[in-house]
């Protein structure tokens, strides 16, 4: 079928350098604003927790539980909702997973105990799962792999935001307490919740599908971006990656490892850091929302600038080892330090969170190719986000029996050496070249 044009595509092709910037520019601000409502939704709880005890007598264990349940879910969905993506299109499909998290986000407002806050998490799940997935398989449709950790590591930058963003938000429209009759955690939860509904309409108009569909490409550029990634894919996947048996290969298995150490870490200081910073001094709710957002500043900073880096499979594995080496430094530090340097330590850790994660997807779309890489992607992050049940129930469980959050920090910085440990053995799938066949421009590595 004969793609028309709009005259906003050039009638010659641009050069690669100009053609990716121009993919950043029109693809990566409809995602991250994405993602930030995704996460905005998702963790809203965490500034909650306090009021949920008070007014409803959610406990720290109950509140950890319901925060965890939200994963179970969504790991489960995961992969079903990638395989349909890949065949009906991003752009119906995201924009579907915004409408119905967005509604059952906003539905939050109505909780009235431990039950009905158990079942809305876990449906919260099921709506919003296949996103992050959803987007890593996205970007391998537009990216190569020299530019995929960076396109990741912005995409990402949308969970700084919302943390950034998220606390002082949250704080400000809980302010709105008494309004209607309404609880301040009830506005939040409702005001937060519906702007993903609307902004699923801009997804709808704005995303195209694949270069193909893109009406400010030409169809010469369109098929340069396509051929070349095909061309990547079969280098890196081989003859067998076609297959989702791939997914239970030694290294995806690996992959996913490493990644449910980070998502333990990520999900436990997303849900209690708020509660943490509380316990520093007399705070108002303002001013913890404020202080929560400086580690979040600090992965930002970290996400924008460093993925770009991870451009050579040696340098990927360098700064992912790295960076899971400096997540426990920084929480180490936080578990034993007073509240300043506490905070700093939080800080250092984050500066890492995001550099991280961007990495440890280019292990399995290195390796996958066709419905095995849009399954084996939902797979890695189903697997992997059962860190985000398993950090927040445990460390409610610490918390409720020592009376310290911290020392659940101090556990999740072992599990962190244990994960940089593990991510030495990681190979991308283009350094398994065989002398016989050789691919050009490409270094030759054992393992």
């Amino acid at each position: 079928m004969t793609i028309t044009k709009t005259p906003e595509a050039p009638s010659s092709p641009r050069d690669a350098a100009t053609l990716n910037k121009l993919l950043f520019v029109k693809l990566m601000p409809l995602l991250i604003a994405a993602y930030v409502l995704s996460f905005l939704d998702r963790t809203n709880i965490a500034l909650a927790k306090h009021h949920l005890d008070v007014d409803l007598g959610i406990s720290a264990a109950a509140y950890g539980l319901g925060a965890g349940l939200f994963f179970l879910t969504y790991a489960l969905s995961e992969v079903p909702s990638n395989l349909i993506m890949h065949k009906v299109g991003a752009r119906f499909w995201i924009a579907r997973i915004m409408v119905t998290w967005g509604l059952i986000s906003a539905a939050m407002a109505f909780v009235q105990g431990e039950t009905s806050f158990y079942v809305l998490r876990l449906l919260l799940g099921i709506a919003e799962a296949g996103l992050f997935p959803g987007v890593m398989l996205y970007l391998t449709y537009w990216f190569g792999r020299e530019q995929r950790a960076r396109a990741t590591g912005y995409f990402l930058l949308g969970v700084c935001l919302a943390n950034i963003i998220g606390g002082p938000l949250g704080a400000a429209l809980m302010q709105l307490d008494g309004l209607f009759g309404w609880r301040g955690w009830q506005w939040m939860f409702m005001l937060e919740g519906l702007p993903a509904v609307f902004f699923a309409i801009v997804v709808w108009k704005k995303l195209p599908d694949r270069p193909s569909k893109a009406t400010w490409l030409s169809p010469a550029e369109a098929q340069q971006i396509e051929r070349q990634l095909a061309s990547e894919a079969e280098e890196g996947a081989g003859h067998g990656g076609h297959s989702l048996k791939q997914c239970l290969t030694p290294q995806i298995l690996l992959a996913i490892f490493v990644y449910f150490c980070h998502q333990i870490t990520i999900y436990t200081v997303i849900f209690f850091l708020p509660g943490i910073i509380g316990e520093y001094g007399d705070l108002s709710t303002v001013q913890v929302g404020l202080l929560t957002s400086l580690p979040w500043i600090a992965a930002a900073v970290g996400a924008v600038a460093l993925p770009r880096f991870a451009n050579t499979p040696q340098r990927s594995r360098r700064m992912l080892v790295t960076g899971l080496l400096t997540m426990a430094i920084g929480l180490a530090i936080a578990s034993l330090a007073g509240p300043v340097i506490s905070l700093l330590g939080f800080c250092i850790s984050a500066v890492m969170f995001f550099v991280v994660q961007s990495i440890i997807f280019l292990y399995p779309a290195s390796r996958l190719k066709g419905a095995a890489l849009a399954g084996g992607l939902g797979f890695v992050n189903c697997l992997g986000l059962l860190g985000g049940f398993v950090g927040p129930s445990v460390m409610g469980l610490i918390e409720q029996s020592t009376g310290n959050a911290m020392n659940g920090m101090k556990v999740i910085a072992v599990v962190l050496v244990v994960a940089a440990i593990a991510a030495l053995r990681l190979r991308q799938g283009h350094e398994r070249v065989l002398p016989q066949e050789p691919i050009k421009g490409a270094r030759q590595i054992s393992g």
